[in-house]
């Protein structure tokens, strides 16, 4: 294939890819995404709509959860257009500019959202360590700070590689494994030395992921530490069982984010299945799964989708 050069930039395209090999039933597998989505966006926009409508839910807690949901749905809907366009449309082709428009909201949304768990680590530390002071540590404009200085950081990191990208001429089958761009496949795309974007793809996920993820489990041992330290047996399981929301959410989202990552970057002779299915894990089951879980742990939540439905 001819390198592709600045004059024919923006009509280049990228194949996107669904299930190899299961092309014909692309309209059936459709389904499940389409129902995963629609509970996705559903349960965050719920989450959104209770926490704003009630004021007894206007503490640190639930702002923070309202933050995590809003990431939630920005992730789904910058891939809804790719993924059910495969499988509903079978429409694969994808220009390079809306490949790296939306690869950068995916980084960027992603990095986020760990930067949005992490803050929901030092909520949790905050409100068993010294919950006399709680609110007057964590108050609105103090929260709303830390989420301006977070989500700046996602974007300052994110923001140069769609430009490292369109610097590359790309002169190979330009065929993704995904349904949707992202940077660590794109770049191996090119036909040019693609070391700077390795390193700087290696830096910022060390300093966003591996960053964040450090003093999630720095938080997390202080809180053991002070649980420990409750005379109560009852009082040190309520102290715990706050925090099982937020480790669930820590968990899916972690866990497959490294996975996707040690795939793409050392994972050159593991199946092509299994990274499409960790890809679509990555992409699909936290926002589907931290409403769930949330509305089913939280009480308060709970009990106004209750009363909701009730009226």
């Amino acid at each position: 294939m001819p390198a592709v050069n600045d004059t024919n930039f923006n009509s280049a395209v990228f194949l996107l890819t669904g299930i190899p090999g299961q092309e014909d039933i692309h309209l059936w597998i459709s389904i499940p995404f389409c129902l995963m989505y629609g509970i996705s966006i559903v349960g965050n926009s719920v989450i959104l709509f209770i926490v704003k409508t009630d004021s007894s839910l206007h503490e640190p807690m639930y702002i923070f959860l309202s933050m995590l949901a809003v990431t939630d749905l920005g992730l789904s809907i910058a891939t809804i257009p790719t993924i059910l366009g495969i499988f509903l449309f079978n429409s694969r082709r994808i220009s390079f500019s809306a490949c790296f428009t939306q690869l950068f909201f995916i980084h960027s949304l992603s990095f986020i959202e760990s930067s949005v768990l992490l803050l929901m680590a030092f909520d949790r530390f905050v409100a068993i360590r010294d919950p006399l002071r709680y609110a007057s540590i964590l108050t609105p404009p103090r929260i709303a700070k830390m989420g301006l200085v977070f989500v700046l950081r996602s974007v300052a990191l994110i923001f140069p590689l769609p430009f490292l990208l369109k610097r590359f001429q790309y002169c190979r089958a330009n065929v993704l494994s995904h349904s949707y761009c992202l940077h660590q496949e794109v770049m191996k795309l090119a036909c040019s030395d693609i070391t700077v974007n390795s390193i700087y793809g290696l830096f910022i996920i060390i300093f966003t992921v591996g960053l964040d993820s450090l003093l999630i489990f720095l938080s997390y041992v202080m809180i053991l530490k002070t649980v420990l330290r409750i005379a109560s047996r009852a009082e040190r399981l309520r102290a715990l069982n706050t925090c099982v929301s937020h480790l669930c959410a820590v968990l899916v989202f972690y866990s497959s984010l490294i996975s996707l990552a040690v795939i793409h970057r050392f994972g050159n002779s593991s199946s092509h299945l299994l990274q499409i299915l960790v890809g679509y894990i990555y992409m699909l089951v936290p926002p589907l799964i931290n409403p769930i879980v949330y509305s089913v742990k939280s009480k308060h939540i709970r009990a106004r989708i209750i009363r909701a439905f009730i009226k």
